[in-house]
């Protein structure tokens, strides 16, 4: 597995691993792969501590950080002469106090106390403003690559990691936009199918992998679809240098996921997905759940609302929904889900995420080996 992304990064494994927990960051890194904590959710404060914690846990190893940075936003996270929660109309409100009287929710208002703060904090984050003072502090320690989701990155932040010598990678969905971010001085392709968890596009790994690689200069990763060897030998064979991988992580020991969005994973085949604007006012795949269904289709909704006020509103909510959830309270099971991909149909088993990674070489040698034995022979191979 050794491309030349390998040699690039420093690694054994071209195995990109995004994560929002640390300890999955790290035990992939530690592997042999290289793991990339989302940073989103941190404030600049939180973020330093949880690099902190990594540098002390990989020894010097290649890790990077993903700061999320749309095209358009509303205006209100702009502005921060108040509090964003603000911005989010009444009828939005009165609607998650109707879905969590529906389900039994009975918890504090979600837009009070430290956890509204906290979300508030996070909404602004997605600004060009807040991405880059994330930047400010991932590029204090030992980072490795800078990862840009959802649109360009802003021009500061390209020129705080070209002074820092780190490289930057984007996420897309078309060839238009691998142009544009080449254009942009983007370093990495991450190429991410609709198959893929989180915020997609609509074009499938398999169609838009081999259309960026030809479309650019640049090293591309594939992403969407993939959890294991033989997905990781597809994606090298469409030209990709490496896979960067989110939804496999999910299921692993370390993983954030609380354990009863866990168990919901662990039973989900791979149509129990579905892109909705829910949960972050833009199109991101997740597991379906009363959440995406209420606010997809029921009469009452009043419709998602731009990011990041959506997330805002819905990570408010689902913090409530995820504690009520582990009380075993069942509309609050039914409620409860997570940015997850179509390969969720494959995570039926919870194991360590150096275990997984091993899992994955062995089974990118063998689909190789396959291969092999189809170029040698000129004929199918038999079991």
């Amino acid at each position: 597995m050794r491309t030349a992304i390998c040699e690039r990064f420093g690694v054994e494994f071209p195995l990109f691993a995004f994560s929002h927990c640390r300890d999955v960051v790290a035990a992939v890194t530690n592997a042999g792969g290289f793991g990339v904590l989302g940073a989103v959710a941190y404030s600049p404060r939180q973020l330093d501590a949880e690099l902190s914690w990594i540098d002390r846990r990989v020894g010097g190893r290649p890790y990077g950080v993903d700061v999320l940075v749309p095209g358009r936003i509303d205006a209100s996270a702009a502005d921060r002469s108040g509090r964003l929660a603000d911005s989010i109309p009444e009828r939005h409100r009165d609607f998650v106090a109707y879905l969590f009287g529906k389900y039994g929710v009975t918890t504090p208002d979600p837009f009070t106390g430290t956890m509204s703060a906290h979300a508030d904090e996070m909404g602004r984050q997605v600004t060009a403003e807040g991405a880059t003072g994330l930047v400010d502090v991932a590029l204090k320690h030992p980072i490795a690559l800078i990862a840009s989701a959802l649109g360009p990155p802003p021009t500061e932040m390209m020129g705080k990691a070209r002074e820092a010598g780190v490289p930057v990678a984007a996420l897309v969905g078309t060839v238009e936009h691998a142009r544009r971010q080449v254009a942009a001085g983007v370093d990495v392709i991450v190429a991410q199918g609709s198959e893929a968890g989180g915020h997609t596009g609509e074009i499938s790994t398999m169609v838009l992998v081999p259309q960026v690689v030809d479309a650019v200069d640049v090293p591309v990763l594939a992403a969407g679809g993939i959890a294991d060897g033989r997905q990781v030998a597809a994606a090298l064979a469409l030209g990709a240098e490496g896979v960067w991988c989110g939804s496999v992580w999910l299921t692993t020991e370390e993983a954030e996921t609380i354990p009863a969005v866990k168990r919901k994973l662990l039973a989900a085949t791979s149509s129990d997905t579905v892109r909705s604007r829910s949960r972050t006012g833009k199109p991101a795949r997740q597991l379906k759940s009363a959440w995406t269904e209420e606010w997809d289709e029921a009469q009452e909704s009043p419709g998602p609302l731009p990011m990041p006020l959506q997330m805002l509103l819905a990570e408010s909510a689902m913090a409530r929904i995820g504690r009520a959830a582990e009380l075993g309270r069942p509309g609050a099971v039914e409620l409860a889900n997570y940015f997850v991909g179509q390969v969720v149909g494959q995570l039926n088993q919870v194991r360590p995420a150096r275990e997984t990674v091993f899992g994955m070489v062995e089974e990118f040698a063998a689909a190789m080996e396959r291969l092999r034995r189809l170029t040698d022979d000129g004929r199918p191979s038999r079991p």
